[in-house]
């Protein structure tokens, strides 16, 4: 099966440079929900990236001329699902949260990934990943610096935020866990077209009570925010369709740093001592993922 039409050679190389440009399209994705859902919901946004993703989607498969529905709806729409409630929980965090402290959160994802590709795909869980996993959870911890552990003048994320976040890194990683399992029946556009497939009817009815009309502006940042997620989703299911699911996930770490560089210079966000290290904590233990993935 091809993953790619006039694309690199599959190997290290090209899924290296898949990740990292799905971080880069990603990092400019976060940037523009966070200043546009500063007025609008984050279902609206949700919607809002659907729509585009799905037009753009369609259009890509009739292009390739490939079949639209694939062989393997069942694995296809639980990806759409788990898709839609990770983009959800982090459209939500980024509303509520420093822009790099999100990004950190929400990777998780590769130490998750690892742990739930032994559990569903029998892919086997090095002692390696496990402590890549706890190492990525006490991160977290120094990162959203809970008052009940750092005392108040810490400077304590929301947690309930924090755990909005979290939930969206498990969702990702069962996203990408089921991106690896269809690899052997789906090509990658018929992947990431039931993404948006299953998330605009869904994203629907939580939209609608809080609805608003964007202005202008908005309505650009919201075409943007979809073809910027678009573009990062056809990289990314490249990327997991060459590599392994921990290491290649382990990769696009560089978006923590893209977030930092956008935070700083739209929001004015300089990390503190505990979220820097909490930060290096979470990329250490998705590099000991990919030690041993």
């Amino acid at each position: 099966m091809s993953t790619s039409g006039g694309a690199p050679a599959p190997g290290i190389a090209a899924g290296l440079r898949y990740m990292v440009l799905a971080a880069f399209f990603f990092s400019l994705m976060a940037l523009l929900v966070k200043i546009a859902g500063q007025r609008l919901p984050s279902a609206q946004l949700v919607l809002a990236r659907s729509v585009v993703g799905l037009v753009l989607s369609y259009g890509m498969l009739r292009r390739a001329g490939l079949a639209t529905w694939g062989s393997r709806k069942d694995l296809l729409v639980l990806r759409g699902l788990a898709g839609f409630v990770a983009l959800l929980c982090f459209f939500y965090a980024l509303t509520r949260l420093p822009l790099a402290d999100t990004t950190v959160i929400v990777y998780l994802s590769p130490a998750f990934t690892a742990l739930m590709a032994a559990l569903f795909l029998k892919e086997r869980l090095h002692r390696h990943e496990i402590t890549g996993l706890l190492l990525s959870l006490a991160g977290v911890v120094f990162v959203a610096k809970p008052s009940f552990l750092f005392g108040a003048s810490a400077g304590s994320l929301d947690l309930f935020a924090v755990g909005i976040a979290v939930l969206g890194a498990v969702f990702s990683s069962l996203a990408y866990v089921t991106v690896r399992k269809l690899r052997e029946t789906e090509h990658h556009l018929v992947v990431v077209f039931y993404f948006p497939l299953v998330a605009t009817p869904a994203s629907i009815p939580l939209m609608i009570p809080n609805a608003l009309w964007p202005t202008p502006l908005e309505w650009l940042m919201l075409l943007a925010i979809g073809v910027f997620t678009q573009i990062a989703q056809v990289y990314l299911t490249k990327g997991l369709h060459i590599e392994k699911a921990g290491r290649a996930l382990s990769m696009s770490y560089v978006q923590i740093v893209f977030a930092g560089i956008w935070g700083f210079l739209f929001f004015s966000e300089v990390p503190g001592v505990f979220s820097v290290l909490g930060a290096v904590m979470v990329v250490a233990g998705t590099l000991v993922v990919a030690r041993s993935s």
